[in-house]
């Protein structure tokens, strides 16, 4: 049950978030986004470092000098899995006019709700092997920590609802349609986490490789997506703050309680 209740935890958040259609009658103006985006990228920094990449060093300590090398491996293939995702699954970021991937007949909303399901897939993946790693008796990783990882992306993820239901909202779309939109960007999450977590429990020694993957690809969407978005136009350094705010969150959820 404890850790049903941490794999839908982030999903709880996404959908928290996506409810703001129903009480905010105005999208969120630019600034708010960008100093969203700026907090989510500070979370999903800090818990690709202490949450996955170290851990995934730390038990491959047996390695010696080269107990780096699961964790380079497995942040390599999660940044070539999201660059491969990117190039065949065509989305439209929120605020651009611009699909990319394949070209497609999709229209604009089902390819704004792509885009933040393409990122969530990471989010997703790092819960399930968290709790993998809990699960295998792992004592770099304890339920504690497992669950700082799940609060840490629910509390990004609560404005990332909101950030995919506004919109799609302003696009004309229903109440209920758009709720709707932000609820399925975030479902892939649950899915994810427990498609990872049954991975790693049948392949125990790959957990490094796991851990590691989640932290490249997370970073993956932090670079491509989520500075460019904060760092356009003026009062960039406004992102730069949400950016050091999220980042210290995480840290502290991390430390706190890990």
């Amino acid at each position: 049950m404890e850790i049903f209740l941490g794999i839908m935890i982030p999903f709880l958040g996404t959908t928290l978030g996506a409810s703001c259609v129903f009480f905010m009658k105005r999208s969120l103006g630019d600034l708010v986004q960008r100093a969203l985006a700026g907090f989510a990228a500070g979370v999903m920094v800090a818990a690709s470092i202490w949450s996955l990449l170290i851990p995934a060093i730390e038990q491959s300590e047996d390695m010696g000098k080269l107990s780096f090398l699961p964790a380079f491996i497995g942040f390599w293939v999660g940044v070539l899995f999201l660059l491969l995702l990117d190039h065949l699954i065509p989305h439209l970021h929120v605020g651009s006019n611009q699909a990319e991937g394949p070209k497609s007949r999709l229209n604009r909303t089902t390819m704004m709700v792509l885009a933040v399901t393409l990122h969530n897939i990471p989010e997703g993946m790092a819960v399930g092997v968290m709790y993998a790693g809990f699960l295998a008796g792992n004592t770099q990783i304890t339920a504690a920590s497992a669950l700082a990882l799940s609060l840490g992306i629910a509390i990004q993820n609560f404005p990332e609802g909101a950030i995919i239901s506004m919109p799609l909202r302003a696009e004309g779309e229903s109440k209920s349609k758009a709720f709707l939109g932000g609820v399925l960007s975030g479902a892939v999450e649950p899915i994810g986490a427990v498609l990872t977590l049954l991975a790693a429990q049948l392949v125990i020694p790959a957990l490094p490789y796991l851990l590691s993957f989640a932290a490249g690809a997370m970073l993956y969407v932090v670079v491509e997506e989520l500075i460019p978005e904060i760092s356009q136009g003026r009062h960039s350094n406004l992102g730069t703050v949400f950016f050091a705010v999220g980042f210290s969150v995480m840290m502290v959820l991390d430390v706190a309680l890990g």
